[in-house]
């Protein structure tokens, strides 16, 4: 947690209610405040790379198991996102919709899965792929990034340093997946991902990692997009469908770029 205190006692349920709800947004936006303070670099430098790809005709993909997936399936087929970002889908792994939930924690752990959704994928040398996982340690985000630069991608990870300051590798390898990237954005997320305690509560509570990747992962973006402009290259851009020509917009951009987007097959 990141030095959250316990709720103090007193006062009526809805002004702790509401103490709590204060409590949490700060935490939050204290996060926020010290990827923007440490991460700009990095944030950059993984733009760069996405950048670099599009101009050499590589394509880009993003991925995450279970919660971690949210903030890679929010960049894809995004109004005022790029077109060309592509979801790399592990069947049963991306989210909470499999029964039992459960299942996606247990296929994190599988091994040569990550390599063969890999092998079977439109990725290849040249392409960039973003790995979103809160500890980095359990075995698919880890061979999902080692085989990737094996095949010749290269590597964005997404992911908190202190699980592997505090916490032990779940794979076969003994490492995390931020020892298999070309660029690290840490999200500071603290071990445990919950920022709140309080009394009577019985644990932490109210996670913060998804708020936090989900911005790193626009930031990201928005680099890429400003990296593209200042080379005279037009980002291909998507557009709100709820706004006059919206749709005619994207039909124009995807059908451009139609060799690079993978969501529409």
């Amino acid at each position: 947690m990141s030095g959250a205190a316990d709720e103090p006692a007193g006062g009526t349920a809805d002004e702790a209610a509401g103490g709590t709800a204060e409590r949490f947004l700060d935490a939050a936006v204290g996060l926020l405040e010290r990827v923007r303070k440490e991460e700009t670099g990095s944030i950059s430098a993984a733009g760069t790379l996405i950048a670099d790809a599009f101009t050499g005709g590589g394509r880009v993909f993003a991925f995450g198991a279970g919660h971690s997936s949210l903030p890679a399936q929010d960049v894809v087929y995004r109004a005022g996102g790029l077109a060309v970002l592509n979801l790399l889908p592990v069947p049963g792994a991306v989210g909470v919709d499999v029964v039992p939930a459960t299942l996606g924690s247990a296929l994190e752990r599988v091994e040569g899965l990550a390599s063969a959704v890999l092998e079977a994928s439109p990725a290849r040398a040249g392409d960039v792929l973003v790995v979103i996982s809160l500890s980095g340690r359990n075995t698919l985000p880890v061979e999902m990034a080692s085989r990737a630069r094996e095949l010749g991608l290269r590597v964005i990870g997404v992911t908190s340093v202190a699980y592997a300051e505090a916490t032990s590798p779940r794979n076969p390898s003994g490492t995390f997946l931020k020892d298999h990237c070309d660029v690290v954005v840490d999200s500071k997320i603290a071990v445990g991902d919950a920022e709140l305690t309080a009394q009577g509560a019985g644990a932490p509570f109210a996670p913060a990692s998804t708020v936090v990747a989900g911005a790193i992962m626009q930031a990201v973006v928005a680099s890429a997009v400003e990296a593209l402009a200042a080379r005279g290259v037009t980002p291909p851009l998507l557009r709100s469908g709820n706004v006059d020509g919206g749709h005619e917009w994207n039909a124009r951009v995807m059908a451009e770029h139609a060799d690079r987007i993978f969501y529409l097959r």
